[in-house]
């Protein structure tokens, strides 16, 4: 856990969330940003008519509630998937930090790019890849980041916290397209997704169907920008 934190001093405003609830919603005033600590997050908007797109899952070591302005608010909220632990950090004591140590200024932004790269990738997802393809996509993506976070583990399976339907919120897709897709992919021997337990049964069938170039598979791999 301490390897996560932006600010390895900060403690004060560490907090346990429950799964469910929310770090912050959409239209928040944005006076703390939110290091996850432990656990997983789902960054959403919403539609008018109540629909929701997650827009990104966030494992620890993120940095969650960056605002481009004081004055605008949040666009998008961040719910917690799991009980999450974060440390909460008002803008001002982020502010002190940062004049006394730059380092964490290199991290911050270190994190925002990836973040921003996740963004494209998943812009691209949707708007040009087919269902399988996105789901494969998405499987891959967070099977590989989340065997990042320890640096020479070699298991192929995973706690996956997500429902089909949450699945569906990142991918634009129905709970019957990724159900679809869950079930042929495991009846072709690649992945398998049962009780939130995902096990990739074989990692190059999976990198082609996700219609991923194999290096950019293993640079997810690589450590964390803010390990």
């Amino acid at each position: 856990m301490e390897r996560h934190r932006l600010i390895p001093r900060y403690r004060d405003g560490d907090r346990k969330i429950e799964a469910g609830r929310d770090l912050f919603s959409i239209g928040s005033s944005g006076k703390s940003i939110f290091n996850l600590l432990e656990g997983w997050v789902a960054v959403y908007t919403l539609l008018e008519d109540g629909r929701r797109q997650i827009v990104q899952f966030a494992l620890p070591g993120a940095i969650l509630g960056v605002l481009p302005s004081r004055r605008a608010p949040a666009t998008v909220g961040a719910q917690a998937l799991t009980e999450v632990a974060v440390s909460v950090i008002p803008v001002s004591v982020l502010t002190s930090h940062s004049q006394a140590d730059p380092e964490i200024g290199m991290r911050l932004a270190r994190s925002l790019a990836h973040d921003c790269n996740l963004a494209f990738d998943h812009l691209t997802s949707i708007g040009r890849r087919s269902a399988r393809e996105r789901v494969a996509h998405l499987l891959l993506e967070l099977f590989t980041r989340y065997r990042a976070q320890w640096p020479g583990n070699r298991s192929e399976e995973m706690v996956l916290p997500l429902t089909q339907e949450q699945i569906g919120d990142a991918t634009g897709l129905t709970f019957v397209h990724v159900n679809r897709v869950l079930s042929a992919l495991r009846k072709e021997g690649i992945v398998q997704f049962h009780y939130r337990r995902l096990r990739i049964l074989d990692p190059d069938r999976l990198i082609e169907v996700a219609g991923v170039d194999p290096e950019i598979a293993m640079s997810w791999l690589e450590r964390c920008p803010w390990a």
